[in-house]
């Protein structure tokens, strides 16, 4: 029979460094949070390959003595634990674990000096062996490198992905680290190379636009909420400015940057009737609540986090995303796509000839010679089909204006162009109108008001109730949200341990299957938290209604039905993009259009 057995220290850290450090983005975060904690103002991050050769922080916190640095090598030996009272923790790091775990599987050498002291002292520690140590030069503050990760465990170095992807894992963590403290300098370098160079004390909006998009700042909304002790700040993304994939979302709880389950759901919610299933926000928003309320203590990394009150905070976050883009929800993507401003043809510019060789041509008729005897000439046959094309655009005079007419943020109606877009003059601009896509999202908007959301979501009972079998689990899911789908018409209960008794179904889906339903809400409980399916399926029966009712694409209008679609526009909620995310309106500046004609 096996022995129960001590195990000894160098393997505890190793195994420790299993949980701690999967790869060296996992080390950087871990040394740039210490740094954080350490009070510094600057911080200069540098890689090598990657972080796969060497990766290296130098800040100018507080530094450590010699003693307190071989204390900092122990495992759990930390500062930002003064008593017992670990949920409220306030720093970043806390278990104590980060710096042997690394030193455990890479050559790791640290040199330190505090603020005062004559000399730093440098520590090296060679895969939990100490190589060296002794006095080291260098200005107040910490230098760590790690080199050669796992060089010693090849069964993990194997597992390392090419310096590529390492380096892009890398420059994740330190841009969620650099947004988290706006107020703190960080430069970061990979081999050669400067990625960018952040100055502290820039304000949050400049911060997180330098390092998601230049363009955020102009095609977002200002996130400024509080509810009793929580507060959410940040910048929120147009719905109309968005991507294919998930992950320019960045999330912070209490300066802490997390990828959170709840907070990710919160945001799809938030977005689900302005944006297509597989097109996602761009934001990044910052939740602090008190210490008490949150427990970050969940993961080894830290990456996760629990909530004491999860519904109150889910609420929070969706009323709070939907009030600010209420705020902007006339917008629309602030400026035309690159690509399709590039695309404009000008008219190549004839080139005249100098004076000295336009006195050797002039009065000499270098017109083309005449048609010969064997060529008969061709006459010009006017708007001849295959001569050209039929116009296609539309232009009427348009009925007087109001004097406040130049007010009115849309413009006034000029004309329509393959009669699917208005074009209108505004005081700023030239605005292009999609007259389905913002019509459509009129129609649902008029449905909402006059009830049609309760009426899609009204419950039809079954003739026979119908058992769907599920695991236990599911069905435990399932049972806490009954409430919240019996609001939008599903109602459901508990049918033993193993099924779930369904009586009613929502009357605008009432032929889906109903085990097939309830399996998609499962699986969208267990993956966000929360029941968002079946609130987005009745959003698409409305959404596919207001497609019905709305103004097709080739439909001729009169400048007044073109006014009248630009005011109701310019009144209703959320009119800046259409049911799927899409712009309903683009404008073209006066400056974009005179760079067009050579005019700026």
């Amino acid at each position: 029979m096996p022995q129960i057995r001590r195990l000894p220290e160098n393997l505890v850290n190793r195994i420790a460094a299993g949980e701690v450090v999967e790869r060296p983005s996992s080390a950087l975060k871990e040394l740039v949070e210490n740094a954080i904690d350490a009070g510094a103002t600057r911080i200069a991050v540098k890689l090598v390959e990657g972080g796969l050769t060497s990766l290296e922080v130098t800040d100018d916190g507080c530094g450590m003595n010699p003693d307190e640095m071989a204390l900092a090598l122990e495992r759990h030996a930390t500062s930002k634990l003064p008593d017992e009272a670990i949920e409220q923790v306030a720093t970043l790091g806390f278990r104590g674990e980060a710096l042997p775990s690394i030193a455990s599987v890479a050559r790791f050498t640290i040199e330190s000096r505090p603020a005062g002291a004559e000399q730093g002292w440098k520590r090296v520690v060679d895969h939990g062996e100490i190589a060296a140590e002794g006095p080291a030069a260098l200005p107040p503050g910490t230098r760590v490198r790690v080199e050669n990760l796992f060089g010693k465990i090849p069964a993990r170095r194997k597992f390392l992905r090419t310096a590529r992807s390492e380096y892009a894992a890398c420059k994740d963590v330190i841009m969620r680290l650099a947004m988290a403290r706006p107020d703190v300098a960080i430069s970061f370098d990979h081999g050669e190379r400067r990625i960018f160079a952040l100055q502290g004390g820039e304000g949050l909006a400049n911060r997180v636009a330098q390092l998601i998009a230049r363009e955020l700042k102009d095609n977002g909304v200002a996130i400024n909420m509080d509810r009793g002790d929580m507060r959410l700040t940040g910048i929120a993304g147009l719905p109309t400015y968005n991507r294919g994939v998930a992950d320019h979302q960045y999330l912070f709880v209490n300066g802490r940057p997390v990828k959170d389950r709840l907070l990710t759901g919160a945001v799809r919610g938030a977005y689900a009737d302005m944006l297509a299933r597989d097109r996602h926000a761009v934001l990044a928003l910052f939740l602090d609540l008190p210490a008490e309320e949150v427990d970050v203590n969940v993961h080894p990394a830290k990456t996760e986090v629990r909530f004491r009150d999860a519904q109150g905070v889910r609420g929070f976050i969706v009323s709070g995303l939907r009030r600010a883009l209420a705020t902007g929800d006339k917008r629309s993507a602030q400026s035309p796509d690159a690509g399709a401003m590039a695309r404009w043809q000008q008219e190549p510019v004839r080139e005249e000839p100098s004076p000295a060789l336009r006195s050797i041509f002039e009065g000499r008729d270098w017109s083309a010679p005449a048609t010969g005897v064997a060529e008969p000439g061709r006459a010009w046959h006017a708007g001849e089909g295959g001569t050209m094309a039929e116009p296609r655009g539309r232009a009427e005079e348009a009925v007087p204006a109001d004097t406040s007419a130049a007010d009115y943020p849309l413009g006034i109606a000029r004309g329509q162009v393959a009669n699917t877009y208005i074009v209108a003059e505004a005081q700023d601009g030239l605005v292009l109108v999609d007259q389905h896509a913002a019509h459509e999202r009129l129609v649902l908007e008029r449905l909402r008001a006059a009830g049609a959301e309760e009426a899609v979501a009204r419950s039809q009972a079954l003739l026979i109730p119908e058992v769907v079998e599920l695991d236990e689990t599911s069905c435990d899911r399932l049972e806490e949200a009954a409430p919240r789908l019996a609001e939008h018409g599903l109602a459901i209960e508990r049918f033993g341990p193993g099924a779930m008794l369904v009586r009613s179904l929502p009357h605008a889906i009432a032929r889906t299957d109903p085990e097939k339903l309830l399996r998609d809400i499962d699986d969208d409980l267990a993956l966000n938290g929360e029941a968002l399916l079946l609130g987005e399926k009745l959003d698409l029966v409305l959404a596919t209604m207001a497609c019905h009712g709305s103004v097709r694409a080739g439909r001729v209008l009169r400048v007044d039905e073109m006014n009248a679609l630009l005011r109701e526009m310019e009144r209703t909620p959320r009119s800046g993009q259409c049911n799927h995310g899409r712009p309903t309106w683009v404008k073209l500046s006066m400056e974009d259009v005179e760079k067009l004609f050579g005019r700026h």
